[in-house]
């Protein structure tokens, strides 16, 4: 007889050992992330008053840590995760010191802003994909769907939480006080991570770390639901990052808002995100996660229509709640079905590059967002819309046929 398998519940995930200060420390990390989002476009609209600047910078932020990925992936397998986050933790925190500072002494300039913004990106897969592949190593296959759900509720928590009172603070104190309270919060999360316990490598690794690194990228590109996963995720994101420009620029000046309002309208898609991914947690998802990130992404799309036939405040407001109730399920989807396909040796490179493709169209998006939206924002949202339904046929076809069996096709394992 087999043995009788617990069932699954937020109490069984929150009882592992660690798992709290792990959820701690996650939580944390991302609102601060959230609040740098928005602090860094707000603190360059207001400094420099350029859209085009504001897409370069939110550029600047993600593209160097995309490009080393693999990189940072290899070294997550062979040393750990614990004290490579820290160690990005404690980059970004710096680095914003730094901005503060240049600021208050009159010596920032665009590019200065810019070239501080990029390195203090180079580190930032070490956490996001270090808490990420932390999860299927602790927590036991029958409560992946109850972790993916936390996992996008931890999104979900900052998106409430991070943008609004970065908004207020930047309309309060001002951008170089917000980014040393952001610092600060890195800091936080820093220390609740100190001592959290790393699973031991699955294997041992003896070669060359960018061997390994290279390893991860044609382990990647290699899996099907990985290759899938990157071509549909990386083409929502140009979209996503379009909107992430166009939409904060139409609140400040289309209909004169504070910045508090920025935060405020993001905090809207949040809280939508967060009801849905609970909900959907709660369901069998392994073997259907091809139509739910189909279809989400397609319904994210079909919003946008709204906005171009009514650009008023409501309408907004209404979109960008669409796009957070489908974001939840697609992250479940996503989540879980990149897990059941990645053997566990893999873990630290596959997600590491997998993430890094998955968000690549993000930093594109907003640059391209930031040239368009002076142009108009009718074209601007169309240009967004028609990234979003390019991603929902490129996902049909590439995301393969699944079945519920957990399947590691370059391994040849099963779990």
């Amino acid at each position: 007889m087999h043995p009788v398998q617990p069932r699954p519940s937020y109490r069984a995930l929150f009882e592992i050992p660690s798992m709290r200060r792990i959820l701690l420390g996650m939580v944390l990390s991302r609102t601060a992330n959230s609040m740098l989002g928005v602090a860094l476009l707000l603190f360059t609209l207001n400094r420099f008053a350029s859209p085009s600047l504001a897409g370069i910078v939110t550029f600047a932020s993600a593209a160097p840590g995309l490009l080393v990925g693999p990189l940072a992936g290899a070294l997550l397998d062979r040393h750990g995760r614990a004290r490579l986050i820290i160690l990005d933790q404690l980059t970004a925190a710096t680095a914003l010191l730094v901005i503060a500072g240049l600021t208050v002494a009159g010596a920032l300039s665009p590019w200065v802003l810019v070239v501080v913004t990029a390195i203090a990106g180079v580190t930032t897969p070490l956490s996001g994909v270090g808490l990420r592949t932390l999860f299927p190593l602790i927590v036991p296959r029958h409560l992946w769907e109850r972790v993916n759900a936390v996992d996008s509720n931890g999104y979900v928590l900052a998106t409430l939480i991070g943008p609004p009172v970065a908004g207020l603070l930047v309309q309060i104190v001002g951008g170089p006080v917000t980014l040393v309270v952001i610092a600060a919060l890195y800091c936080v999360s820093a220390v609740v991570i100190v001592g959290v316990p790393d699973p031991r490598p699955a294997v041992a690794h003896t070669e060359h770390v960018l061997v390994a690194a290279w390893q991860g990228l044609r382990y990647t590109l290699a899996n099907p639901a990985l290759r899938g996963l990157a071509v549909a995720l990386s083409i929502v994101n140009v979209g996503g990052g379009i909107v992430s420009i166009l939409i904060p620029v139409l609140l400040l000046t289309k209909f004169g808002l504070g910045e508090g309002a920025v935060g405020a309208v993001w905090a809207v898609s949040g809280l939508a995100g967060g009801i849905s991914a609970l909900i959907v947690g709660r369901w069998r998802v392994a073997g259907r996660e091809r139509p739910m990130v189909v279809w989400s992404i397609a319904g994210m799309a079909a919003a946008g229509l709204a906005v171009i036939a009514s650009p008023t405040l409501p309408v907004i407001l209404g979109f960008m709640a669409v796009q957070g109730m489908l974001t939840g399920p697609m992250d479940v989807a996503m989540f879980t079905l990149r897990q059941r396909r990645t053997d566990p040796a893999w873990l630290g490179r596959a997600f590491a590059v997998s993430m890094s493709l998955n968000f690549s169209g993000y930093p594109i998006g907003a640059a391209i967002g930031g040239a368009l939206v002076g142009v108009g924002a009718d074209l601007t949202m169309a240009v967004a819309i028609a990234f979003g339904f390019a991603a929902t046929i490129g996902a049909a076809i590439m995301l393969p046929r699944e079945t519920a069996t957990d399947v590691h096709p370059i391994a040849g394992t099963r779990s």
